[in-house]
C-alpha cells in the first residue's frame, strides 16, 4: 500500500479551526496565540481491535424492550448524586480541576467500590509510576485487591490490556497525558485529544464498562482542550474548591443521564475525601449572630437546596473611584443591584467601597439571591442587623419590583430543618407556598417592602 504523504498544517487549540498557514488570532474564535503546527493525516474509520463487527440495524422503539436504568452505586452519596443517581454502565465521564485539588483521590476512592462480582477494575496512570499511585492508595487506605494499575501512555497498549483484563470500570489519568500512535502530533494537542476520546468512547459503548477521564484546567478554569471532548463524552464533573481550605464541591455541569449543576459536597482529609451530608449546616456553622451585613439564602445547586450565608461590607471610599469586589456572585450582576439601590431607594453608595462575600467557598449563579446581597448591602450601610432566624429570598428587577423565584418550598422546608422561623419572598410566591409550614411568610412587592419587613 502506497504511503500518502501528509501535508502540515495549524490547527488552532481552543477550537480546532485549521488553516494552511499560521494565523496570530484565530479567525473562529479570536484566541491569539492559539495555532500549533502538525502533521495532516488523511481520515481513516478505524475500528477497535475485539470490537464487535455486528452491523447495527434501526429498531423501531416500540419494540425495544426497556427494563429501567442500570446503574452502579458507589457508596458515596454525594458522588452518586452528582452522577444522578449512580454511575451508568457504557458510559463516559470527564472529571476536571485545578492541580492537588483531590480529581486523583476522588477516584482512587470510588473506583474500588465499582467492582461487581468480583471483576476487577483498572487505574492507569500516565503521570505517575505504580508505586507512586499505590503509595497514594496506601496513604488513603485503598489497597483492595481486585484494584489494578498501569502506568502507562500508549491509547493502543492502553486498550489491549484492558481487553485482556475486561474490567468492571476504567480510569484514564490523564487524556492529555495519552497519545494514538496514529496521530503524529504531540500528547495534549487537540488532535490526539479528540482521537484519544473517541476511541475511548467507542471502547466503553462496544464493552459496557464506565470510563472516567481525568482533565487538566486551563489558568481560566476550563478544561484544557477542544471544546468538542466536552461534546463526546455523556457526563462533565468540575471539582472545585481552594487548596487553602478543606472543603470541595464536585460539580456535574453536563450530565446526559441525570441532573446538571448537581453538587456534591466532600471534605479533604489526611484519610482522603469525606462526604459532607448536610452542606447547609456546614456553610451556615460559624455564622455570628449579630453582627451587620449578614443574611441566610437559599440557593438551588440542581435538585439541592442549599443555605448560605452572604455577607456584606459598605465603608466610605477617599478615592474617585470606590471599590465594588464580589466574591462568589457574579460582579457584574452586584454593580446592577446597587445602581437599583441608589436610584429606587436613594441610598448613596457612590461614595462608598462595596464588598460582597459567599461564605464556604460556594458560588452563586441564580438570580434568587439578589434580594439577600440587597438586603445585606442595606444592613451594613445602616449598621442594623438582620434577624439571624430569617431567611431571604427573591430576584430584584431594574425597576425595584421583587420578582417570583422556583422551587420556593423546597428552599423553605430546608431553612425550617435548620431552625430559621420567617422568611421575606416575593409576593407571588405566597399564594403557592405549602399551608402546613411552620415560617412565619412576608411577601414583598417592591424593595422598600422588604426595607420595612426587615430593619422596621
Amino acid at each position: 500500500m502506497a504511503k500518502i504523504k501528509s501535508k502540515a498544517v495549524f490547527r488552532c487549540q481552543q477550537c480546532g479551526y485549521q488553516s494552511p498557514r499560521w494565523h496570530g488570532r484565530c479567525p473562529e474564535c479570536d484566541s491569539w496565540n492559539s495555532f500549533v503546527e502538525e502533521a495532516a493525516t488523511p481520515v481513516t474509520h478505524r475500528r477497535l481491535t475485539g470490537a464487535k463487527n455486528t452491523a447495527n440495524t434501526p429498531i423501531p422503539i416500540g419494540e425495544l424492550v426497556s427494563d429501567g436504568e442500570h446503574r452502579i452505586l458507589s457508596g458515596t452519596g454525594e458522588f452518586d448524586r452528582v452522577m444522578g443517581g449512580g454511575v451508568v454502565y457504557g458510559s463516559i465521564t470527564l472529571v476536571g480541576g485545578d492541580p492537588g485539588i483531590g480529581k486523583t483521590t476522588l477516584l482512587l476512592q470510588i473506583l474500588p467500590r465499582l467492582s461487581r462480582d468480583s471483576n476487577p477494575v483498572l487505574y492507569v496512570s500516565g503521570e505517575e509510576s505504580c508505586s507512586q499511585v499505590k503509595m497514594r492508595g496506601h496513604r488513603l487506605g485503598v489497597d483492595d485487591p481486585f484494584l489494578y494499575l498501569l502506568s502507562e501512555t500508549s491509547l493502543e497498549a492502553i486498550i489491549q490490556a484492558a481487553q485482556d483484563l475486561t474490567p468492571s470500570a476504567l480510569v484514564i489519568d490523564s487524556i492529555q497525558t495519552t497519545f494514538s500512535s496514529h496521530i503524529t502530533s504531540t500528547p495534549g494537542s487537540i488532535s490526539q485529544i479528540q482521537e484519544v476520546a473517541a476511541q475511548l468512547m467507542t471502547f466503553a459503548k462496544d464493552r459496557n464498562i464506565p470510563v472516567f477521564l481525568i482533565g487538566h484546567v486551563t489558568k481560566e478554569g476550563a478544561i484544557a482542550g477542544p471544546r468538542l471532548l466536552e461534546h463526546i463524552v455523556d457526563t462533565v464533573l468540575y471539582f472545585e474548591g481552594d487548596r487553602g481550605h478543606s472543603y470541595r464541591i464536585l460539580r456535574a455541569v453536563k450530565n446526559r443521564f441525570g441532573a446538571t449543576n448537581e453538587i456534591g459536597v466532600f471534605e479533604m482529609t489526611e484519610t482522603g475525601l469525606h462526604e459532607v451530608g448536610n452542606p447547609s449546616a456546614l456553610f451556615l456553622e460559624d455564622r455570628s449572630r449579630e453582627s451587620t451585613g449578614s443574611v441566610v439564602v437559599a440557593t438551588m445547586e440542581g435538585t439541592r437546596p442549599i443555605l448560605v450565608e452572604i455577607q456584606a461590607l459598605v465603608s466610605p471610599t477617599h478615592f474617585p473611584n470606590p471599590k465594588r469586589v464580589a466574591t462568589g456572585v457574579d460582579g457584574n450582576r452586584l454593580s446592577i443591584l446597587l445602581a437599583v439601590l441608589e436610584k429606587r431607594l436613594g441610598l448613596h453608595l457612590s461614595g462608598q467601597d462595596v464588598y460582597i462575600n459567599v461564605v464556604g467557598g460556594i458560588r452563586i449563579d441564580e438570580t434568587a439571591c439578589d434580594l439577600g446581597i440587597v438586603a445585606a448591602v442595606i444592613s451594613s450601610l445602616r449598621e442594623r442587623p438582620i434577624d439571624p432566624e430569617t431567611l431571604v429570598c427573591g430576584e430584584v428587577g431594574l425597576g425595584g419590583e421583587i420578582r417570583a423565584v422556583s422551587a420556593v418550598d423546597v428552599r423553605i422546608r430546608e431553612a425550617a430543618k435548620l431552625g430559621l422561623k420567617r422568611c421575606v419572598l416575593p409576593e407571588g410566591n405566597l399564594a403557592s407556598l405549602d399551608t402546613k409550614s411552620k415560617m412565619t411568610a412576608v411577601g414583598a412587592t417592591h424593595l422598600g417592602d422588604m426595607q420595612d419587613a426587615l430593619f422596621k
